[in-house]
């Protein structure tokens, strides 16, 4: 018989409760709810310390999320992942991705689900996440799946697979670990791998087929058509299309990109084709057959002017009003590129100014107009002379261009942290701190963009979830909850023992800690094994898996708040399809436990 939990432990299961369903209402904000977890914390613990300590230390266990090394890790993460995005550093691999989604949308996500299970059973799932999830964004960028529909996915797969291997996770290594100072015989390293993939074969088609459908479409919706721009595009010696005619490279080109009035015959160097797309078409058709949409020779200019003054270069879509001196004149006798070294790479002509009376020149260049859209590309500072000295109207923000003479550095940086983190050489909070400032110090990502990289919602998420599972542990609450457990447990079947107790771990690991929850649940498992007469394998196997099972919540594990942001999660997305994987994982592998130890 267990007596009452002590009032710190009731008021730290009240919060977490209350704090959950705030959480899964959603009618605040998480950062608030975060924030108002954080502070009654606080206040709480000043005015009625935990037994033995003091008002201050209160303080120190509400705040110390914000300097845990866990919050510092997914910060480094974020920062490594935004310096791969901004160098261009993944283009070639998500470029690899799409063919692969372009045969089939389900066939490509099945592949990259594998592919996540099964690096996650010898390489910590972190790294394997920080590597394919800016792959994922790119993708979704470039018209395959939202991110928002693979993310979740992708980091269940992870998951499952960090759990089929005694290496898979460091929670793994500790329930062995303590285990084996019970007096348990030491496991290899695959010794409960078939279980897991038992599981796996059932959990797998419900992350591939299902977990995407409940998830919501996190892409901007624009109004409206997105525009398309008129373009030149310039053959030179190295393009693909020297000596070819264009039907030949039509099947490479990406959708939506339109040639006009192409000449006969074969294509020479110093010919300019007339295209039309997009302005993420007209790049990449300017890629894949290595043309140019501007000349080149202010394409170089632009280039070592970026280099020198360490200014990233930026796409501008600008409006031509009535007070322009280009009006009436074309592209190569406005004098753009000579006055302001500014590339115009595309124009833009509404379809109400869009008729007969249209002017061209006798080199078939149309001759400007007040309300044309002038696409631009320059360093900040020269777009913004020309568009004051032109009386230009800039309509959207700049997008900066990958900086891809850093993407080498980047991705070797990356490669890096991932490699020492993966083979043990230090944890993975100083591999992701010293990548990211190394990120800083060549360039890959600047100082005063970290905010880009950053999210403070995950910030404050993770700093109050830090301090619930604190505040479980340090009151009482866990040791409560695990003795109330054992008492009822005598009653149950042995494949109902080892659900309860995967249940248990894995309703401590989604609000406290996968490792707090594998100190405080293996010693419970072998108590129970030995006075419910029970081997304590399967037991101690079933504590193992359940602190795995994080999946319910954002703040779960340090994988589910790093995809939280790029994905637009609510704390619903990960209720609504991590709860029927952790009931789908929790019936299989007790079967699949009982089956094997024949309980």
């Amino acid at each position: 018989m267990i007596g009452l939990p002590s009032y710190h432990a009731m008021a730290a299961m009240a919060v977490t409760v209350v704090m959950f369903i705030a959480f899964a209402r959603g009618r605040m904000s998480v950062e608030i709810v975060s924030l108002l977890t954080i502070a009654v914390i606080a206040v709480g613990l000043y005015f009625f310390p935990l037994e033995g300590s003091g008002p201050t230390d209160g303080l120190a266990l509400a705040f110390a999320g914000f300097g845990h090394y866990a919050l510092i890790t997914i910060c480094a993460l974020m920062i490594m992942g935004r310096g791969l995005v901004v160098t261009g550093a993944l283009e070639p691999a998500a470029r690899l991705m799409e063919r692969l989604f372009k045969i089939n949308l389900q066939l490509g996500l099945l592949v990259s689900l594998l592919i996540a299970f099964t690096l996650s059973m010898f390489v910590n799932n972190t790294p394997v996440l920080v590597l394919l999830m800016p792959i994922f964004v790119a993708l979704a960028a470039r018209g395959a799946m939202p991110a928002s529909k693979t993310l979740i996915p992708l980091n269940a797969a992870s998951l499952l697979g960090g759990v089929a291997t005694t290496i898979g996770t460091s929670t793994n290594i500790l329930v062995v670990s303590i285990a084996v100072d019970l007096g348990m015989p030491e496991m290899d390293v695959f010794h409960f791998t078939p279980i897991v993939l038992i599981a796996a074969a059932v959990a797998l088609p419900y992350v591939w087929l299902v977990m995407p459908r409940m998830l919501g479409d996190n892409r901007v919706v624009k109004t409206g058509h997105m525009r398309r721009f008129d373009a030149r595009l310039r053959v030179n010696e190295n393009s693909i299309l020297n000596g070819r005619e264009l039907h030949e490279v039509q099947a490479r080109l990406p959708d939506g990109i339109e040639f006009h009035d192409v000449p006969l015959g074969l294509i020479r160097p110093q010919q300019r084709l007339r295209m039309s797309g997009t302005h993420e078409a007209i790049e990449e058709a300017a890629r894949i057959l290595r043309g140019d949409a501007a000349p080149s020779w202010v394409l170089d200019r632009i280039k070592r002017r970026s280099i020198e003054t360490s200014a990233d270069i930026v796409v501008v879509e600008m409006t031509v009003t009535a007070d322009s001196r280009l009006i009436g004149r074309t592209l190569p006798s406005s004098g753009i590129a000579d006055l302001y070294g500014v590339a115009v790479i595309g124009t833009h002509r509404p379809e109400r100014l869009v008729g007969p009376k249209d002017e061209y020149s006798s080199g078939g260049d149309v001759r400007i107009t007040e309300g044309d859209v002038l696409l631009a590309m320059g360093l900040p500072e020269d777009l913004q002379k020309f568009a004051q000295s032109d009386s230009l109207l800039i309509l959207e923000g700049m997008r900066e261009l990958p900086r891809r003479s850093r993407a080498v550095v980047a991705a070797a940086i990356m490669g890096g942290a991932v490699l020492f983190a993966s083979l043990g050489f230090v944890p993975i909070a100083i591999s992701a701190l010293a990548g990211a400032i190394l990120m800083f110090l060549t360039g890959c990502v600047k100082f005063d963009r970290v905010g880009r990289a950053l999210s403070a919602q995950v910030i404050v998420l993770v700093a109050a979830s830090i301090a619930v599972g604190r505040i479980i542990l340090d009151s009482g609450a866990a040791d409560w909850l695990g003795q109330a457990l054992a008492l009822g447990l005598q009653y149950l079947t042995p494949a109902a023992v080892l659900a309860a107790i995967m249940l248990f771990v894995t309703l401590l690991t989604n609000f406290a800690s996968n490792a707090a929850a594998a100190t405080i649940a293996t010693p419970i498992a072998f108590s129970i094994a030995h006075t419910l007469g029970l081997p304590p394998e399967p037991l101690v196997l079933a504590v193992l898996f359940g602190c795995n099972l994080c999946y319910a919540t954002p703040i779960a594990y340090q994988t589910n708040m790093l995809i939280m942001a790029e994905g637009s999660y609510e704390f619903g997305d990960y209720v609504r399809t991590g709860v029927p994987l952790v009931l789908l994982m929790v019936a299989t592998l007790s079967l699949a436990l009982v089956v094997t130890y024949g309980l």
